[in-house]
């Protein structure tokens, strides 16, 4: 039997079925996970919050049944609202953190900077470890994009209504995105060959990486 998909089950629950609902976000639940891990505090700490305010914000953008009055009507997919919200979510919650919004800008600053004291990074091998504190050292815009794009994969185009930038602009920025992590791996680590070695496998360490993120 094939499994349903997103915008059936939304449907269905526009239409007053609660159980496909609950299918619908189930689904992306590890992935919302995924996304939030690494761009929380030590420990993970507020990584529920930022889920379930991300929930709160799907179900009131989706409509509940009966409700006329949503705000996702479709134009894109479903997989890449949901994380169109999650990072709305995110740069909310950084900039109450900060309380300087007028000064926070996601294009330059990193969640190094932002989460507050080290957060314990959870991969089983030294290319994982090494590629996840590097994405944690780049602009968030530029994390968020490389996230998107090799962990999820989403396409160009998806990702740019995520971003709200012209699809070239994301082509673009997906290359600067790789430089700047190829040097922040470079310079976390001493061994030549594991900088080689994570970086000349970039998209299968990343695809590891995704497998074992949500877990």
């Amino acid at each position: 039997m094939t499994a349903a998909t997103d915008d059936e089950l939304l449907a269905a629950w526009r239409a007053g079925d609660r159980r496909a609902g609950e299918q619908l976000f189930d689904r992306h639940f590890k992935a919302l996970t995924r996304f939030f891990r690494n761009k929380v505090g030590p420990g993970g700490d507020g990584l529920d919050d930022l889920i379930q305010q991300t929930v709160l914000g799907l179900l009131e953008a989706t409509g509940g049944p009966g409700d006329r009055h949503e705000r996702f009507r479709g134009e894109g997919s479903f997989r890449s609202f949901v994380f169109g919200v999650a990072y709305n979510v995110l740069r909310n919650h950084y900039r109450r953190v900060r309380r300087d919004e007028e000064r926070l800008d996601f294009g330059v600053t990193s969640i190094f900077e932002l989460a507050a004291g080290p957060v314990e990074v959870l991969a089983d091998q030294h290319e994982q470890r090494l590629l996840l504190q590097g994405l944690r050292k780049i602009p968030v815009e530029h994390q968020v994009l490389l996230e998107l794009y090799f962990w999820e994969p989403l396409p160009a185009p998806e990702i740019a209504a995520i971003l709200g930038v012209p699809e070239g602009t994301v082509r673009t920025r997906i290359r600067r995105a790789k430089a700047l992590l190829e040097a922040e791996v470079g310079r976390l680590s001493a061994d030549p060959r594991l900088v080689q070695s994570t970086l000349s496998n970039l998209e299968d360490w990343a695809r590891s990486v995704r497998d074992g993120a949500a877990g």
